[in-house]
């Protein structure tokens, strides 16, 4: 029988391994702002090379010594490895140090039950835990593996553990049923703006790298802000109005990270379904921080794993405040279209140019000419005035109207198209 667990613990040990496989090779400081995020006071950090993975321990005997000595000097009452462990090396760890063990991804499991805000959100993560904690059910019910016995406990012949499994599956299987609701919620909402063709722009990026400071200065919104990994967890929408493009949504969504764990991914698709569907992707990138090409690296990853590599895409480089004589700018590609964007969401410098940027990557296709419109055609002039598209007019001594005009082509064509106007009745003169 294993050592009574406590319920929570705040006085935390972490530990750190250098790997020989890059692959799997985690950052220290990234654990170490995921153990502050989550709550937890780190007192020590124990680190060392890994050149072999035990299936045991995960660490070397050496090392278990080790860190059984600082979690009684410390007297810990949690142990965060920064790697993803097994149940049985974590089941094996505790054992030996007498210390509760949470490995990396159920550390960023934690973090996203305190975040969750929306019922959606609380499902998804829910769900991720409860597959998570599947694997570790032994765990917590070894003094119950025996049969059910005794006056009124005489059931089935199924043991303590066999029922909790049951039980698990059952409300994993309601979740996903609940989910799946939610998922076609989603869908009819992106179906209607796909038919009023609204363009959705999406930001993604590595958490913590300013998506939501920059989504609140774009949207005037109120989305929590906080300098710790994953401040927002739920997706939110707003509607802004783009210069040539007209109305369009925009989506903050939750911040990827290094080896996001796959359980994350499955259960938050119907989230990052956001992200798949826009018409175009922000990536908003830290641009101060000295592992930048390492996260840029890994959102990309992750967006071919969401199967959303073939979205348009955008590199906003975000904090430029922090970097001395970097100044505001738009980075473009040989054919003069906006790949790069540099600015401060913090400060707000910069965000008239990626607001420009985004409408030159919506607006492909900008009708920006004079049309010679007769009195009797009227209900155009109405309906141009309308869609905000008349930027000047004056009236000739016939009484013919000349209005400068500027919106997209398609949008043009649809209102003569409904107004039974045929393409070639608008005459085009020079712009004055």
């Amino acid at each position: 029988m294993f050592f009574e667990r406590p319920e929570s613990g705040e006085k935390a040990i972490l530990v750190h391994m250098d790997m020989r496989d890059e692959a799997i090779q985690e950052s220290p400081r990234e654990l170490e702002e995921l153990a502050l995020t989550a709550g937890a006071d780190p007192v020590e950090f124990l680190t060392g090379s890994c050149q072999k993975i035990t299936s045991k321990f995960f660490i070397g005997t050496g090392k278990l010594d080790e860190l059984k000595q600082l979690v009684q000097m410390h007297q810990a009452e949690l142990v965060i490895f920064n790697h993803a462990l097994s149940p049985a090396q974590e089941r094996n760890i505790e054992r030996e140090i007498q210390c509760r063990v949470l490995d990396r991804t159920g550390l960023i499991l934690d973090i996203f039950a305190q975040r969750a805000r929306t019922h959606e959100g609380k499902l998804q993560v829910e769900l991720a835990q409860l597959e998570h904690m599947s694997t570790r059910l032994v765990r917590g019910w070894t003094h119950l593996e025996r049969q059910k016995g005794g006056i009124g406990l005489r059931g089935p012949g199924e043991s303590q553990l066999e029922t909790d499994r049951r039980l698990l599956r059952a409300r994993i299987k309601m979740i996903h049923s609940r989910l799946e609701k939610v998922r076609k919620q989603r869908e009819q909402g992106r179906r209607s703006r796909q038919r009023a063709e609204v363009p959705t722009i999406s930001l993604v990026g590595y958490t913590n790298a300013g998506k939501s400071t920059l989504f609140n200065k774009l949207t005037s919104a109120e989305v929590y802000v906080a300098n710790q990994l994953f401040a927002t967890l739920d997706p939110t929408l707003r509607r802004v109005d783009l210069e040539d493009v007209g109305p369009a949504i925009f989506a903050d969504t939750v911040g990827f990270i290094r080896h996001l764990p796959h359980k994350l991914v499955e259960s938050f698709r119907a989230t990052l379904q956001e992200t798949t569907d826009a018409t175009l992707l922000l990536h908003v990138i830290d641009a101060h921080d000295e592992e930048r090409q390492g996260h840029i690296d890994e959102v990309e990853n992750v967006l071919k794993e969401i199967g959303a590599e073939d979205v348009p895409l955008l590199q906003v480089y975000n904090k430029i405040d922090m970097m001395p004589g970097q100044l505001a700018r738009i980075d473009r590609n040989n054919d003069g279209e906006p790949v790069k964007v540099w600015l401060s969401a913090a400060t707000g410098e910069g965000s008239a140019l990626l607001l420009q940027a985004i409408s030159e990557r919506l607006s492909d296709d900008i009708f920006h000419e004079t049309l010679s419109l007769k009195p009797k055609e009227g209900q155009l002039r109405a309906h141009l005035y309308a869609q905000g598209a008349v930027l000047s007019e004056r009236v000739d001594e016939h009484g013919d109207m000349h209005l400068e005009v500027r919106l997209q082509r398609k949008d043009l064509l649809q209102m003569l198209s409904r107004l039974g106007m045929p393409t070639e009745q608008y005459r085009i003169a020079e712009v004055y």
